[in-house]
């Protein structure tokens, strides 16, 4: 329900137990409060959902202009498109976005989202479904218009514009079992936290369970998004034994490593290992050979998540419907059938 007042000093104060001078000194001089005494405002900070109002030069009533946008990382290309199409077509519409990253850490996310708000931005968006009950607390406290980008799900508390992840996993799933491979290997980032990518290892996995083919513990490697670290992790299993005959991975970064390591080691794509991605980014279908993966169409991600948000900011659409843009599987030279 819509509060009818939001939180204030007072009210913070009050459910601390301390002074609204000590509250104010918590904020600005947190040096000179007590760990204990800055412990019981934070709880009543978080359960209140209070937010200073640090633009002071904003006059109530009147729009900052500006959006928050925080995603998981700016490190590598993983969010680039979506980051400059939504830019683009919320600037169009007299909107800028402030920036930021949470390196897949969800109480980061949070304090980021916090810092947002008190910078009076007019809606928050953030990357993926799964947040931190205090992030969406704080939200629906702030009563402020806030979107979800690149997953869907019909059970969020928040609209949604994305892709599905999962139905990206199962196309790549189908076509490794269609090709016959059965000797396979995983490259996926740690799963906790990262609903896009767990979501797309289900979606491989009830493929490959479905045609009586699994991918043994061993072979499902866990690494961080990184050329680098993809690279190392394919280059240890590779050195173990012989290799799988695919190897299938969470987006293009991995498999750009992965297609390195294999190169090292003196094997051929596809001829000895067949390498998939997901996500086709700028460079992909350039690869030497060109990567076989799925398309996550990110700048038609970002133009409906800006054209959503800012419907909701004006008062045009308060109330939007959720929006699926469908992956599509691109069939390149990095694959081969057995």
């Amino acid at each position: 329900m819509r509060k009818d007042k939001k939180a204030d000093i007072i009210a913070v104060a009050k459910a601390a137990r301390v002074s609204p001078s000590t509250v104010s000194r918590a904020f600005n001089h947190p040096d000179l409060v007590k760990a204990a005494t800055r412990k019981k405002i934070d709880a009543a900070v978080r359960r209140l959902g209070y937010i200073r109002n640090r633009a002071a030069q904003t006059i109530h009533g009147i729009r900052s202009g500006t959006i928050g946008l925080i995603v998981p990382t700016i490190d590598h290309t993983i969010f680039a498109e979506l980051v400059q199409s939504f830019s683009d077509a919320v600037e169009k519409q007299g909107f800028t976005i402030l920036l930021a990253s949470h390196g897949y850490s969800l109480e980061h996310e949070y304090a980021l989202t916090r810092k947002m708000l008190e910078h009076r931005v007019d809606g928050v968006a953030l990357i993926g479904v799964e947040h931190s009950k205090d992030t969406y607390a704080l939200l629906e406290e702030q009563d402020i218009p806030a979107i979800l980008l690149w997953n869907v799900a019909d059970d969020a508390p928040i609209p949604c514009v994305g892709s599905d992840n999962y139905l990206a996993g199962r196309l790549v799933g189908d076509h490794v079992v269609q090709l016959g491979h059965r000797d396979l290997a995983a490259v996926f980032p740690p799963l906790d936290g990262n609903d896009r990518a767990a979501r797309r290892f289900a979606g491989i996995m009830d493929a490959l369970h479905e045609a009586g083919r699994d991918i043994p513990p061993e072979r499902c490697l866990e690494t961080l998004y990184s050329v680098a670290d993809a690279k190392q992790a394919v280059q240890a299993l590779i050195a173990t034994g012989p290799p799988p005959s695919a190897i299938l991975c969470a987006n293009d970064v991995l498999a750009w490593g992965t297609m390195h390591a294999l190169a090292r080691a003196g094997l051929r794509v596809p001829d000895d290992v067949t390498v998939t991605g997901i996500g086709d980014f700028k460079g992909s279908k350039d690869f030497e050979p060109p990567l076989t993966t799925v398309r996550i169409p990110a700048p038609q991600i970002g133009e409906r998540a800006a054209d959503m948000i800012v419907a909701s900011i004006t008062g045009t659409d308060p109330a939007p419907q959720n929006a699926v843009v469908a992956p599509e599987l691109k069939i390149r030279a990095t694959c081969r059938a057995v």
